[in-house]
């Protein structure tokens, strides 16, 4: 399922690290501090890679997945997303 604004703008930090997904390999990393961080999951070359696609709330929802169909587009293209700066 998922992630919509409210849920993103509301969720409360816990004592260690966790995830709220989100769908296509993003999700939401909030810590401890309360710090939200968008990231994404991906395989390049068989191995396992995590893209930063920006801190919440300068990067909005929105904002991220579109960030992460651009990752997404690169990767369709066989180019390491995280070789590449994502725009902004």
């Amino acid at each position: 399922m998922s992630l919509n604004a409210s849920q993103t703008k509301n969720v409360q930090p816990k004592e260690k690290d966790f995830k709220l997904a989100d769908e296509k390999g993003m999700f939401l990393l909030v810590k401890p501090t309360g710090r939200k961080y968008w990231r994404m999951q991906y395989r390049f070359a068989g191995k396992q890679k995590t893209l930063a696609l920006g801190v919440y709330p300068e990067v909005s929802l929105k904002e991220a997945r579109e960030k992460r169909d651009e990752a997404r587009k690169l990767l369709s293209d066989h180019i390491d997303p995280s070789s590449h700066k994502l725009s902004t």
